[in-house]
């Protein structure tokens, strides 16, 4: 897993705020985040500790988009930082109607669609915790690299 790096030093780096993970292996994989001061969708598979540069395809995300994916987030996290159990989990379905009818009305926005950018650049962890309903200050980011 990547480690955690300050809050600050990010910022300096170029690195910008996450809205939200979609998906993780060994690090974040597939989100939500600000690129270059716009939202985009960010999807990258080959992650390689050893070499902190993966190549990403991202694509802008809308507005509705992004408010759509805030809240669902919010309803994960509020599961996360709950006492409930794997079972009660919304990403199993049927835990959380809206949750449910988020997913479905995401889908469409979460595919690569033709023409989306391939972008060298690094994702990294803030020090903070990482599960912010607000989607937090630089949770994830991918950054690109020169």
């Amino acid at each position: 897993m990547a480690e955690p790096w300050n809050e600050q030093q990010l910022i300096a780096d170029g690195f910008e705020q996450a809205y939200a993970v979609l998906e993780w292996h060994d690090g974040p994989r597939k989100g939500l985040a600000v690129i270059n001061g716009v939202p985009h969708y960010f999807e990258g598979w080959d992650y390689d500790p050893a070499d902190a540069a993966d190549e990403h395809v991202v694509w802008p995300a809308s507005a509705a988009a992004v408010a759509m994916e805030r809240e669902q987030w919010a309803i994960f996290v509020r599961h996360e930082v709950s006492e409930a159990g794997r079972e009660e989990h919304p990403g199993n379905g049927g835990g959380d109607a809206r949750y449910d009818e988020l997913q479905l009305l995401l889908a469409p926005y979460r595919q690569a669609p033709d023409g989306a950018r391939r972008l060298v650049g690094e994702v990294r962890l803030d020090d903070g915790d990482r599960y912010r309903p607000d989607g937090g200050r630089p949770l994830v980011a991918v950054a690109p690299k020169q």
